[in-house]
């Protein structure tokens, strides 16, 4: 992997499990659950200037990465609770990129961002403790990917972005030696 896939994918790509079992549901649904005291420590005393910072050249900065997050982790909360009440909703994709270049994720305090990000995921872990097996076994249709996922697949992806934007935040505060 050259240094501009490393810095893209710090922990690689996401790869689909091929078997997710209630062992590993669990561990998904604890990093869930911890995912957002654990991106507050890391950034809790960053500077405006150090959020301003991109994490790689030609990518988003840390405070883009955050807003990031709560939009993408909120439209995940949205695909699961339309496929735990629908049958195999066709969900909507949106440009992420496009969303980061608007004004409330360059420009904001990352205050609020935080604060959807943790009750984003204090409803998630909720409603991923209540599921049953049966009910990780439903499914959304994605368009642009043209194929179903059911939510097993959708939550090993999640606990993914979470600590893949994890890793691009905490290699950059090692490069940088931001203590």
């Amino acid at each position: 992997m050259d240094n501009l896939e490393q810095k893209r994918f710090p922990i690689g790509r996401f790869e689909i499990p091929e078997n997710i079992c209630d062992i590993k549901l669990n561990e998904y649904i604890k990093v869930i659950k911890d995912f957002p005291d654990k991106l507050k420590n890391l950034i809790e005393d960053f500077s405006d200037d150090q959020l301003d910072t991109q994490y790689r050249e030609g990518g988003w900065t840390v405070r883009q990465l955050i807003n990031h997050i709560a939009d993408s982790h909120m439209n995940s909360l949205i695909r699961l609770k339309l496929a735990l009440t629908e049958d195999n909703p066709t969900i909507k994709p949106y440009d992420e990129a496009k969303f980061a270049e608007l004004q409330d994720s360059v420009n904001m305090p990352i205050k609020p961002a935080m604060r959807i990000i943790k009750g984003t995921h204090q409803r998630w872990t909720v409603l991923l403790k209540a599921m049953t097996n049966k009910q990780f076994e439903r499914t959304f249709h994605h368009p642009e990917h043209n194929e179903s996922y059911d939510l097993r697949v959708y939550l090993a992806n999640y606990v993914w972005h979470c600590n893949h934007h994890f890793a691009h935040i905490e290699n950059l505060k090692k490069e940088k030696n931001w203590s």
